[in-house]
């Protein structure tokens, strides 16, 4: 896919996040807006190995999302690369949904765990990670966290298993777009150098802009091509609320819908074609 087309498929994933949280009436648009170029260059940039017609394909490489609250973006990009139909991200958090405020792997196909309560994400990658070595196999794992997630001790522990057990399958994204929902990671319990705390862990260390969807291809893609023995953090710099003028780098937008005025503002700056549709 070029590179352009990616590019678009960030687009239709950031107007299908405020549009279904807008119809939901709550979710959290913040960081599902600063994590949807991380999860584009993964699934559209030739990075993954993933087939919407066989989710459970025992050659596929997994994904998880950390930060289950961002589950909007996960909806979108599956929605978009054809795990189901577009129409039902309407449905989000309504009852009955498959598209629940956190991911269940239980309800919809192409979630390869329930995530949501925070730290346990990367501890669910190690294992896969270390499950996917003992079978003799190379797929590839990869999660997604949030920088106020790595206030938690469970991320440090998986980190030195991981280190431990020279899992060099398993690459964490850290998706560092430096607030969380009571204010700036800095001020609400100061992580200092993320990198440098995973590299002091026994993992090698990349930095990235986040929305350099190029940079990240390319980043993804060496990094799964070089192997090795040593588990890899990415620290990828991001703006919270990112596409939308008035939720960027803004804490209060971690956790709310916009209103119907507030989508139409959002739709047109993300240069979605039909306004408000729902």
């Amino acid at each position: 896919m070029e590179l352009t087309e990616v590019e678009a498929k960030a687009r239709n994933i950031r107007e299908s996040i405020v549009r279904m949280i807008a119809e939901a009436g709550s979710g959290h648009p913040g960081g599902s807006l600063s994590c949807a170029d991380i999860l584009t260059a993964l699934y559209f940039g030739g990075v993954l190995v993933h087939d919407p017609a066989h989710p459970s394909d025992p050659r596929r490489d997994y994904f998880i999302l950390g930060k289950g609250h961002a589950a909007p973006a996960l909806y979108a990009t599956l929605a978009e690369a054809g795990y189901f139909p577009k129409e039902e991200l309407m449905t989000l958090r309504k009852l009955g949904t498959r598209l629940q405020g956190h991911p269940d792997s239980n309800l919809l196909e192409g979630v390869e765990v329930s995530t949501g309560s925070l730290g346990q994400g990367l501890s669910i990658g190690a294992g896969a990670a270390a499950g996917l070595r003992l079978d003799g196999l190379d797929n590839r794992v990869f999660v997604v966290l949030g920088d106020g997630e790595c206030q938690e001790g469970q991320v440090w522990e998986a980190a030195m298993f991981s280190a431990h057990k020279r899992l060099g399958n398993l690459i964490a994204i850290v998706d560092a777009n430096g607030l969380q929902i009571d204010g700036a990671c800095c001020d609400v319990c100061c992580e200092g150098d993320l990198g440098g705390k995973f590299a002091a862990f026994g993992w090698d260390v990349s930095y990235v802009d986040g929305h350099d969807i190029a940079a990240l291809v390319e980043l993804f893609g060496n990094l799964k091509a070089a192997g090795g023995e040593k588990p890899h953090a990415v620290i990828a710099a991001t703006v919270k609320g990112k596409g939308v003028s008035f939720m960027e780098n803004q804490a209060g937008w971690h956790g709310k819908a916009p209103n119907a005025e507030e989508l139409e503002i959002a739709l047109a700056e993300l240069g979605a074609e039909g306004g408000n549709r729902g």
